[in-house]
């Protein structure tokens, strides 16, 4: 057993490490039963049908300019576009353990008490559900005018079904481009792209969550490497979940 104590866990909404503001962080995962009982049936029959997925966060109030939780959690209310979540319970470590999602702010509150500090509470409806997978790059920080790889990750096997990238560039201090990429490989040697990002702009903080389509096999290895140029250095962490 490898039990894990929940005060490493690290949160990131889009861009942003909120890490530092949350003390309680809550996924759910869904799974519905529809009924398929018939006449003659004894007991009832099921099948599974949809998934669904909710994320809860609270935690302190800072209204700090940017990238503060109250700053950062009301503009993702607002937004019309899904928040890129990931959690990691043991720590944003390469080959941990994370859930992902895409998710709309559904609720964001904040209590004031006269007798403690300032809460707050956002919750996040997942929109494609959750995914549990592993961190391919950690906070991984590169200075530009390089091309970096990081340790693959052994799967023990391949599968069948595609999955979901995750990037959250949470600091950038660049004078041009970088790109980041997940490759995957059937022999630890030689590597093929499977998921690209969009190139990420000078100095822009920003998450994307990428798709590899279903149907689609991953190679029993995984790694993430990125090609940057200018000066200056980039923050990052990539995830991603099989399917």
């Amino acid at each position: 057993m490898a039990f894990v104590h929940g005060k490493n866990a690290c949160v990131l909404v889009g861009s942003y490490d909120l890490s530092a503001y949350f003390n309680d962080v809550s996924w759910s995962q869904e799974l519905s039963a529809d009924e398929t009982t018939a006449f003659g049936s004894g007991d009832k029959t099921y099948i599974t049908g949809i998934g669904d997925g909710k994320i809860s966060a609270s935690g302190l109030f800072d209204g700090t300019a940017v990238v503060g939780s109250d700053v950062v959690l009301e503009a993702a209310l607002s937004a019309a576009s899904d928040s890129v979540l990931l959690t990691a319970p043991s720590g944003n470590t390469l080959g941990a353990r994370v859930k992902l999602a895409a998710g709309l702010e559904t609720t964001y509150e904040v209590s004031e008490k006269v007798t403690d500090v300032v809460e707050t509470k956002a919750e996040f409806q997942a929109n494609g559900g959750v995914d549990g997978g592993i961190v391919l790059a950690a906070a991984r920080s590169v200075a530009t005018a390089t091309t970096t790889n990081e340790t693959s990750q052994d799967n023990s096997a391949s599968s069948a079904n595609g999955g979901v990238a995750q990037l959250h560039v949470t600091a950038n201090a660049t004078s041009s481009t970088t790109i980041v990429k997940v490759q995957h490989s059937s022999n630890n040697s030689t590597w093929v792209d499977l998921a690209t990002f969009a190139t990420v702009a000078t100095t822009v903080l920003t998450a994307e969550r990428v798709t590899v389509a279903a149907g689609t096999t991953v190679n029993r290895y995984l790694r993430a490497t990125s090609t940057t140029a200018g000066t200056g250095a980039v923050v990052y962490t990539v995830a991603f979940a099989r399917r």
